[in-house]
């Protein structure tokens, strides 16, 4: 009813105004009836509450409904932006001349362009988003297109590209048919995907064979020039025996005219065409030559001679080569032979004398080996006997140390024991010496990591070259080459020894670096240098460039164990020494390829010094002054000591007290009795196994063999305290 009231085609000011008039009829309508009409009016109230709650909402949706299109309208423009960048993206990769493939990083394609999986026309199909990279290795691997490696399957191949694909980056050649070659280069993104570079190499590769080519063609001009300016002549045959070559000169010595060579004629045809001009001498047959020729791979060299006429005499020497022929040279050895001759004649009138001479040198000799064998013998006896006093002044003076000690005192013990280790370091160089000179010294040669020997020489002489003033730089290094531990350790601590004693300033380096098959160790200083005429002799025992040198500071042993050692391992050892800039000691080790083999020791670790006292060590020792030197430092450490100076009398002492002393110090040579190997060996079997060390001096073979037969660990005269506390530490 209202739509009749209100002209719709009124301007809104007018239809305004139609609805206030209505309104204030109703409104004194309303007021003008009674109480019965005051419901309707409430409903009315209601109705015009309602309306309004419903505009509210209304707006609120229609507002609601804006906001949906704009972020809608955002939405798509984000879309057609990241369609647009992804476009955009896959252009700019298809422009790259390489095959390129994007994987994620679960190995899944995002992308590739259409030059990925160039000449592989058979998987092209196959490389769409989604694929992983373990169904594209299998689909490489079995394509038509890969040519492969000789005796390797399709599922060899694949195994072999899949462990490649581990690594993070990569770089390799791939060979297709009709001899075209892609290079791959694969690289890991940061989010862990994989980019993966395909290029055509195939120019490079054919130009390289090229350069190759002309290169064996020069060589081959060269070899020619060489075989036509020597003296000797000189044929080649392949592996059927046939001439691929020769020279000039082989003609003339042979007297026959060159034209009769011919490429490719037999062995059998040249022996058979040219027998009538030589003979064979040295006990050399026609069957056995023709037999040497025909035989085997792996024919040893052949030397025989021949003769043409009764002028000439050649010399033959025959050689195979890696292909399975063979190189034959002839000499003119005609007069050599006639002065041996002639020589020979003259020495028909010397043999007596010669005879005589003999007699007085085989003399000799037996005295002079007579003589070294005592030397030999002595020296180690000796230094044998010079070990037991020095241990035990060793341990005196590390006994005397501690608190109480008036300053001076301290400096003079620190200065005997200095003393006592330069001493020490003489024995132990003339023990070397006699060694490697009487052919006792025994190696064990296997595979070693170079990093610990390494990390022990720069801890054990970082000090010292620190308090020359020095600065000493090792150089860790990861290979691991065959040699034997113990005399590469001594080797190498002769040689930084060495530089740090003759470098006044500067440093000292010590680096390994990887030749080929081998690994190259150096020792660089910068001393004043070593004279060219000095190079040989300060190998020689007892030379020493600074004659002037205390004793203590080395007995010029160290380079001439260097040198012995290296001649015993196989390893060569050079030197390169400029006057005024220093030296550099080089010594080749051969490297090992694979490592794996190799038992890895695990890290040491390092326990806490333990509380010492209380415990009980029991000392076999039969010489007093080092059983009371070693019972004074294990009671400084706060330890009881009870001793014995032979096996039996150890062993009745405890079975007398009743009581398992802690630990065990036994010396291995302990007079008539049993040795110390033997008493250990007694104790475990009625004790079990207690803590125990063998104690000796004697540096033999057959002693340390003895030992290690039976599980047992050596302690070496002259004792370190050090090592003594280490053992201690370890106690249980």
């Amino acid at each position: 009813m209202i739509d009749t009231l209100i002209n719709p085609a009124d301007p809104p000011e007018r239809q305004m105004e139609k609805l206030m008039t209505i309104a204030q009829v109703l409104m004194r309508r309303v007021e003008s009836d009674t109480d019965d009409n005051g419901a309707a009016y409430a409903q009315f109230q209601r109705a015009a509450m309602l309306e309004d709650q419903v505009r509210d909402r209304t707006r609120d949706l229609e507002r609601a409904l804006d906001l949906l299109n704009e972020s809608n309208a955002r939405l798509g423009e984000a879309n057609r932006r990241a369609e647009a960048a992804r476009q955009n993206l896959a252009n700019a990769i298809e422009t790259v001349q390489e095959g390129f493939a994007l994987f994620d990083a679960g190995d899944v394609l995002v992308l590739c362009n259409s030059r990925f999986g160039m000449h592989m026309e058979d998987i092209r199909d196959a490389l769409r988003p989604g694929l992983t990279f373990e169904a594209y290795v299998d689909r490489v691997s079995r394509s038509r297109f890969l040519e492969l490696p000789d005796f390797e399957t399709p599922q060899d191949w694949a195994i072999r590209r899949k462990r490649r694909h581990q690594d993070r980056h990569v770089i390799f050649n791939v060979r297709m048919i009709r001899d075209r070659w892609v290079q791959v280069s694969e690289h890991r993104t940061a989010d862990g995907g994989t980019v993966i570079l395909q290029t055509d190499v195939t120019d490079i590769i054919r130009s390289e064979r090229q350069e190759r080519g002309k290169l064996l063609d020069d060589q081959a001009r060269m070899i020619r020039a060489t075989l036509d300016h020597i003296n000797q002549g000189v044929s080649i045959f392949d592996a059927q025996a046939r001439l691929v070559g020769w020279n000039a000169r082989l003609g003339q010595l042979l007297a026959i005219p060159v034209a009769r060579f011919r490429v490719g004629a037999s062995f059998d045809y040249l022996l058979q065409r040219f027998r009538e001009e030589i003979t064979l001498s040295d006990g050399m047959t026609d069957a056995a030559l023709a037999a040497w020729v025909k035989g085997a791979t792996g024919r040893p060299p052949l030397t025989f001679e021949v003769r043409r006429g009764d002028d000439l005499i050649l010399a033959v020497f025959a050689q195979e080569m890696p292909d399975g022929g063979f190189v034959m040279s002839f000499t003119d050895v005609t007069t050599e032979r006639a002065a041996i001759h002639a020589l020979s004649r003259a020495n028909e009138t010397l043999e007596a004398r010669v005879m005589e001479r003999t007699l007085e040198l085989e003399d000799a000799l037996a005295h002079a080996e007579r003589a070294n064998a005592s030397r030999s013998r002595f020296v180690a006896a000796a230094s044998h006997d010079l070990l037991q006093p020095l241990s035990a002044a060793k341990l005196f003076i590390a006994s005397i140390g501690g608190e109480g000690v008036p300053p001076e005192a301290v400096e003079a013990l620190e200065k005997a024991q200095n003393a006592l280790v330069s001493v020490e370091g003489i024995l132990d160089a003339l023990l070397d010496i006699s060694k490697l000179e009487s052919g006792r010294a025994a190696v064990s040669v296997g595979q070693v990591a170079l990093r610990p020997i390494l990390a022990q020489l720069a801890a054990e002489f970082t000090a010292i070259a620190a308090a020359k003033g020095l600065l000493l730089t090792v150089r860790l290094s990861d290979a691991v080459v065959m040699t034997d531990p113990a005399y590469l350790r001594r080797i190498l601590q002769n040689l930084i020894g060495n530089a740090i004693r003759y470098t006044t300033k500067g440093r000292v380096v010590v680096a390994a670096r990887r030749r080929g098959g081998m690994t190259r160790l150096e020792v660089w200083d910068t001393g004043l240098g070593i004279p060219e005429e000095e190079q040989d002799n300060i190998f020689k025992e007892f030379h020493r460039l600074n004659a002037r040198a205390s004793a203590s500071e080395g007995m010029g042993l160290g380079l001439a164990i260097v040198e012995r050692a290296c001649a015993l391992l196989g390893h060569p050892l050079g030197l390169s020494s400029r006057l005024g800039r220093g030296t550099c000691f080089m010594l080749q080790l051969p490297s090992v390829t694979s490592a794996e083999t190799l038992a890895v020791a695990p890290p040491a670790v390092t326990r806490p010094r333990m509380r010492l006292q209380g415990k009980i060590g029991f000392l076999v020792e039969n010489d007093p002054d080092l059983c009371r030197a070693m019972a004074l430092l294990l009671e400084k450490w706060g330890l009881s000591v009870l001793d014995a100076d032979s096996g039996e009398a150890a062993l009745a002492l405890i079975d007398e007290l009743g009581i398992l002393p802690d630990f065990f110090l036994v010396d291995h040579q302990l007079g008539d009795g049993m040795t110390g190997v033997e008493f250990i060996r007694l104790l475990r079997a009625r004790h079990g196994d207690v803590p125990t060390r063998l104690v000796t001096a004697n540096r033999s073979l057959q002693v340390q063999a003895l030992a290690q037969r039976d599980g047992i660990e050596v302690l070496m005269k002259p004792l370190d305290a050090r090592a003594l506390e280490a053992f201690l530490r370890d106690l249980p």
